[in-house]
């Protein structure tokens, strides 16, 4: 955009700028002296004047001189071209808005009429990698299945988790016991879990999964000694970022980009489910890593009202109910249970069901 029309944005053309910034300069004229100045006819100079009008840009003298033609004074700019540039903004904003809905409705169409489109294979660690890192910093929250044996080669440092983290992306991961065990491994969860990361323990996961939102997903489909896909922040103990190792090279690992779907919805399914049933991770406060399975179960410090109230909630006594037989009020109930859930790392009531049947919290005591 040249000097002479830097107002386009605004919503005027070169010819309504030059007029405007004339009496800006002259601060009153009429019709003849502009078209005199600027070499046009007065029918031009007429009409530019009166797109200004409507634009509130010019305005008429308030005293023209008796028997004198209609003089006209400019109106500060500022107040005059802030209205234009917000309603400038907010039509390109609906513009934006709207080629990023056509966009999807193509995506979509074109994901109806192409099933190649809804499940991509890609394959090659390096490929893998950078699929991963692109849904990393497009996602708000990410899933992760991490199973044991990953073949690890060092390589250089990636700290790409913890800076998504500190971004405020939601990491939930879930950890096979085994690969918990490997090298540096406990250090690098708790590292994790105290920069944010929400992380849980499994005996056996059953595949590899990577979910970004509830948009994608990334799932290997052949793997006989390790993946890509072996940690939450793609990284080993020591900081360093996994890449495939001597065994990979003959046969370059594989994976499925899952878009949206019933194949990703069952995906997501499956994580929640897998979620629900695994023991969460804390770090301790001498910073080690522990969990409720891990000599820490909370059954053996349930007071015997806790214990109680447990055996309630499982029968599906209501709270109303349970307040009765507690002597104590709706809230203090629902702020124990509450507690409870956060003890056994229990988002809903069915899943702190599960957890107390899993842990025995009311068979062990």
């Amino acid at each position: 955009m040249g000097a002479g029309h830097m107002l386009e944005a605004a919503g005027l053309d070169a010819e309504e700028e030059r007029v405007y910034r004339f009496l800006l300069g002259v601060r009153e004229a009429d019709t003849g002296g502009i078209a005199a100045q600027l070499g046009w006819d007065a029918a031009r100079v007429e009409s530019v004047l009166a797109a200004l009008h409507g634009k509130g840009l010019v305005g008429r003298a308030a005293e023209p001189p008796a028997g004198g033609p209609e003089r006209y004074v400019p109106m500060a700019p500022d107040a005059a071209l802030r209205p234009l540039l917000l309603r400038g903004h907010e039509a390109l904003e609906w513009a934006r808005r709207g080629v990023e809905q056509l966009a999807e409705e193509y995506r979509a169409g074109g994901r109806r009429h192409d099933a190649e489109q809804l499940v991509e294979v890609i394959t090659g660690a390096s490929v893998i990698r950078q699929r991963l890192r692109q849904m990393a910093y497009g996602a708000g929250e990410m899933r992760w299945l991490c199973k044991a044996r990953p073949v690890a080669l060092a390589a250089a440092e990636n700290d790409e988790e913890w800076e998504l983290l500190a971004r405020g992306v939601r990491y939930r991961t879930i950890y096979e016991r085994e690969l918990l065990e490997g090298p540096g491994m406990v250090d690098n969860v708790a590292r994790s879990i105290r920069a944010g990361e929400q992380a849980r323990a499994a005996g056996t996961l059953p595949v590899r999964l990577v979910i970004a939102d509830s948009s994608m997903a990334i799932c290997p489909l052949v793997y006989e000694s390790g993946d890509v896909l072996d940690g939450a922040g793609a990284s080993d103990g020591d900081g360093t970022e996994r890449a495939p190792g001597p065994a990979d090279r003959a046969g370059e690992p594989t994976a499925a980009v899952i878009h949206s779907s019933s194949l990703l919805d069952a995906l997501i399914a499956l994580f929640e489910s897998q979620w629900a049933a695994a023991t969460p991770l804390h770090v301790t406060d001498s910073g080690e890593l522990a969990d409720f399975e891990d000599g820490q179960n909370p059954a053996v410090h349930l007071a015997d009202d806790e214990r109680y109230l447990l055996s309630l909630i499982v029968a599906g006594v209501a709270d109303k109910a349970i307040a009765s037989q507690l002597w104590v009020s709706q809230r203090t109930v629902q702020r124990r249970i509450q507690a409870l859930m956060q003890r056994a790392g229990a988002l809903t009531r069915t899943q702190l069901v599960w957890q107390v049947a899993q842990r025995g919290w009311l068979t062990n005591g």
